[in-house]
């Protein structure tokens, strides 16, 4: 595999991995490895697509990238650090067992992933339609460099549109300083110019599959415009760095871009192109479904070949490229032993894989966002509930084991289930192994309430997990990184992208209300094909049920519970908080046990989040780059972390 070298803004090589493009008459990207890129690469054909193709590569750094994913998700509602966890992992939950500082490595993927990729796009741009390159093509580009930007801004605040050569120009040289733009600035002339262009000049279908669109422009110019809107409103009085007046250079006020969100975002509802919900909340995420129609965008990956997969098969780490994410919030379910025999055995299959026992779902999930666990499919739809049997496939042949109660238990049944509703009778004094999991007269598994859950064990993620199609029976290769693709955006997210809109004012367009909006996904939601935690067949439809309860007025945090039951887990939940400055109100405080497995006595932690953490620090290696004084790296860092 190519070595990826850090870069940082002022270096003159754009990427260490391009892509060649294949022919128009294919449908995939053809990926070849490449040491870098030169300014006169972008100057031919063949270099623009391959720069092109670098774009989407480069997705992959990013998402799956496990600490990145944990910087997304640790110390939000969701997620709170787990046992196994290291000071990565801790840093992020503020809880006070660690705190975020300038050199914390997870908050540093995106700013160094990101600008080499931004530098890419300008070579594109500034070189494609001299050789001949369609203007759609060009547009990608364009998608990219908005994309990044807006991924920066929202992480960092202000950031440098100038690499060297000028604001927003294709850098070749060199350039040891820096100087950040305000936010204004970078939303005015970066992401809304680029993303404008790229809603005008790409095609309604994809060029190849996976490729970006005129949707999915719309889709993050919908949400640029959301964000902007709430930067420009700063409800909780959060500070801006660098600091700047909260107004639009271009005069217009948060109420403006509020009603651009909701527009842009019904345009992309009305005119959905090859894109759809799917049926079933189910069908959105199981492996045998990827790609399907409700995925805009996503970072590709594959098991046909480890070189296009960007990471090993058999056996990998979680550096670079590898899709590893889910890997930090599987609890080690390996240790559930049964009759002297390890009953669930690490598997490739969706709701195994490999556990790395890092990062925790916090009680409040389960009491609070996922309350309704009967009539909703997305609890089932997200969590791995029950873990079942599978010595057989590890070649153990023994036909039953001896399980709860003294009952017995064969495979494919299940061996540890985590109860839907609390149950009192569990009793966990009767059986303090197998990760304290308890007992109810007349059941075979052990069971634990959903309530009691300790950072030890806990419901894994489904919907991210492991698929596979190479096992041939077997166990499969379930230590190597996920070939899946990971998600970005859904089709989904128009209706509470345009809900958002609308709760904040913009005026709304006949049956498409917040109310209306939420219930599209709450009807679909209510429809069950498949039970995950009985695993078996499910046709069942709540759908009436699910719209006739949904709140006549709806406001945001209600947005934001709707936002954590579709994306649970997917690493949208800090962007949202943060976007909203509901951070410190949701995520101050949450439940869970110790990392004991049989505690189920759980506690109430604290969590300190300061205003200034409403931004993430500039990573400390990129400020010991730069040829400045202290004083003036000093003053580049954001607030709080100098």
């Amino acid at each position: 595999m190519i070595k990826r070298l850090k870069f940082k803004i002022i270096t003159t090589v754009i990427l260490t991995v391009a892509l060649f493009m294949g022919s128009c008459t294919q449908d995939i990207l053809q990926e070849t490895p490449r040491s870098a890129f030169t300014p006169d690469f972008f100057q031919t054909e063949l270099g623009v697509q391959g720069g092109i193709t670098a774009l989407y590569e480069n997705l992959r750094y990013m998402y799956g990238q496990a600490y990145h994913y944990n910087s997304l998700e640790t110390g939000t509602d969701e997620y709170t650090y787990a046992q196994s966890a290291d000071n990565n992992f801790k840093n992020a939950d503020l809880s006070g067992v660690g705190n975020i500082i300038s050199d914390t490595y997870t908050t540093s993927v995106i700013w160094n992933t990101v600008y080499p990729a931004i530098n890419t796009a300008s070579g594109i741009i500034e070189n494609a339609a001299a050789v001949g390159i369609d203007p759609s093509v060009i547009a990608e580009a364009r998608f990219f460099r908005a994309f990044d930007y807006f991924l920066l801004v929202q992480t960092y605040g202000g950031v440098p549109l100038d690499m060297g050569a000028g604001e927003l120009k294709f850098n070749t040289s060199a350039v040891r300083t820096s100087v950040r733009n305000t936010v204004p600035e970078v939303y005015t002339k970066a992401i809304f110019t680029d993303l404008i262009t790229a809603v005008n000049d790409l095609p309604d279908n994809p060029r190849l599959t996976g490729t970006v669109t005129k949707n999915v422009a719309r889709l993050h110019l919908a949400k640029a415009y959301l964000t902007y809107a709430w930067w420009l409103e700063n409800p909780n009085n959060i500070p801006t760095y660098p600091e700047a007046a909260r107004t639009d250079p271009d005069g217009h006020d948060a109420s403006y871009y509020f009603q651009q969100a909701y527009n842009i975002a019904v345009e992309g509802i009305d005119n959905p192109g090859p894109y759809e919900l799917q049926e079933y909340f189910y069908d959105v995420h199981v492996g045998s479904n990827d790609r399907n129609k409700e995925m805009m965008l996503y970072a590709d990956r594959t098991e046909e070949s480890e070189i296009y997969n960007g990471a090993s098969l058999g056996w990998s780490g979680t550096d670079n490229s590898a899709n590893t994410a889910v890997w930090m919030v599987t609890s080690n379910y390996t240790t559930i032993n049964v009759d002297g025999v390890a009953a669930v055995q690490r598997e490739a299959a969706q709701s195994l894989g490999r556990p790395w026992t890092r990062m925790a779902p916090t009680i409040n999930v389960f009491e609070e966002t996922f309350a309704e666990k009967d009539l909703d499919s997305r609890y089932d739809g997200t969590f791995v509930s029950s873990y079942r049997g599978n010595w057989d496939v590890a070649g153990n042949t023994t036909p039953t084991l001896t399980a709860a109660n003294g009952l017995e238990i064969a495979p494919g049944d299940a061996v540890m289930t985590f109860l839907d509703d609390y149950n009192p009778a569990v009793d966990y004094s009767v059986n303090g192994g197998n990760l304290g999991g308890g007992q109810i007269p007349g059941r075979s598994d052990y069971v634990i309430n959903l309530n009691e859950i300790n950072r030890r064990f806990y419901p894994g993620l489904w919907k991210l997990g492991t698929y596979r199609t190479d096992n041939e029976g077997g166990l499969g290769s379930p230590n190597g990184a996920l070939t899946r693709p990971f998600p970005i955006a859904k089709f989904s997210e128009f209706y509470l992208v345009a809900a958002e809109a609308a709760v904040k004012g913009a005026t709304v367009q006949g049956g498409k209300s917040a109310r209306d909006l939420v219930n599209v996904l709450r009807s679909r939601a209510g429809k069950w094909r498949f039970d995950n935690g009985e695993q078996q067949e499910r046709i069942e439809d709540n759908s009436a049920a699910m719209v006739t309860v949904t709140p006549a007025i709806i406001d945001i945090d209600y947005i934001l519970a709707e936002r954590s039951r579709e994306y649970f887990g997917e690493g949208y939940r800090w962007f949202d908080l943060v976007r909203t400055q509901k951070w410190a109100e949701i995520a101050a405080t949450y439940k869970i046990g110790s990392n004991d497995a049989t505690d189920h006595s759980p506690a109430e932690f604290t969590r300190t989040i300061e205003d200034y953490h409403y931004l993430r620090p500039i990573p400390q290696d990129q400020l010991d780059d730069l040829d400045m004084t202290d004083a003036e790296k000093d003053a580049y860092q954001n607030p709080g972390y100098k």
